[in-house]
């Protein structure tokens, strides 16, 4: 175990439930989570869905439950912004989700950018690079962030990219389980490889089977994944399955110990992608992670 107790929040992804948003934040309280993030690219939280009496009427019914909102999804599907044809309106939609994010209470907003290329020469890694500078810098000059989900490539890479851009406003949504899962990548020491940019995680665990294409999960310009295939991956696929929490390959004593050693405050916020009893793996899972306090 570790060497000193957390005080990390727990948090749990509303969308996880399958039951709406508002049932799922009555959920999210009963399983005895502190905070919540919720979807907001399309349905009731997309921002132009949610008038000014609306969002100050979401905003008090989730105070008056005891939650915080943790972060905002932004994730917008298809291939991150590796299309430079599709990026100024991918750009603009995520400028205002983390507007809506700032007026509901967080300053973060995950999501994913696509694979970042290995050719940093490549009119992809140039459009995906383009694309982040300007949501870095807007981002950055409010004090918020778009997190960037774990995942896709190696630790190294992903820093590799962040450290290329001019302002801290991208930064890190750490995910363990899909190291785990698709890279094979270590978390634990991926934490201290990132420690610098990570200011939101989710807690989800899974192990690895067989290699896999990180294209054929997250998707490449050329390749589109669509939710429901990413499920049957994560379920019954051959090359790696989400399980509920700890009882996967992430090394939990491990992997928590290393978010204590760089100083990580912020939120384990609980995703549950599959599986026929959500509520009973997420409250198992709130559970788990309450042992580290």
């Amino acid at each position: 175990m570790l060497q000193s107790k957390i005080s990390n929040k727990i948090g749990v992804i509303v969308d996880s439930f399958g039951i709406g948003v508002r049932d799922g934040l009555v959920k999210a309280k009963e399983v005895g989570a502190d905070g919540v993030q919720i979807y907001a690219v399309r349905g009731e939280w997309s921002p132009e869905n949610l008038s000014p009496s609306a969002r100050k009427e979401w905003k008090e019914y989730i105070a008056s439950l005891g939650l915080d909102i943790s972060a905002l999804v932004g994730d917008l599907g298809g291939h991150g912004f590796q299309d430079p044809s599709q990026n100024r309106e991918k750009i603009e939609k995520s400028k205002r989700i983390l507007d809506l994010a700032l007026e509901m209470g967080t300053n973060v907003v995950t999501t994913h950018i696509g694979i970042v290329p290995h050719d940093h020469n490549s009119a992809m890694y140039a459009a995906m690079h383009a694309a982040c500078e300007e949501l870095s810098d807007y981002a950055h000059s409010m004090g918020a962030y778009f997190a960037i989900e774990t995942g896709p490539e190696r630790a190294v890479e992903l820093k590799s990219f962040l450290d290329s851009l001019t302002s801290k406003g991208v930064a890190v949504n750490y995910d363990p389980a899909n190291f785990v899962m698709v890279t094979g990548d270590d978390p634990v020491q991926g934490v201290y490889t990132l420690k610098d940019y990570i200011v939101h995680t989710h807690a989800k665990d899974g192990v690895k089977l067989g290699e896999i294409d990180p294209r054929d999960v997250y998707g490449q310009f050329g390749y589109v994944v669509d939710k429901d295939q990413i499920a049957e991956l994560l379920e019954a696929g051959t090359a790696f399955r989400e399980v509920p929490l700890g009882q996967g390959s992430v090394n939990w004593d491990a992997y928590i110990q290393a978010l204590v050693d760089i100083g990580y405050k912020g939120y384990l916020t609980i995703e549950r992608e599959v599986g026929a009893d959500p509520t009973g793996d997420i409250r198992t899972a709130v559970e788990f992670l309450k042992q580290y306090r």
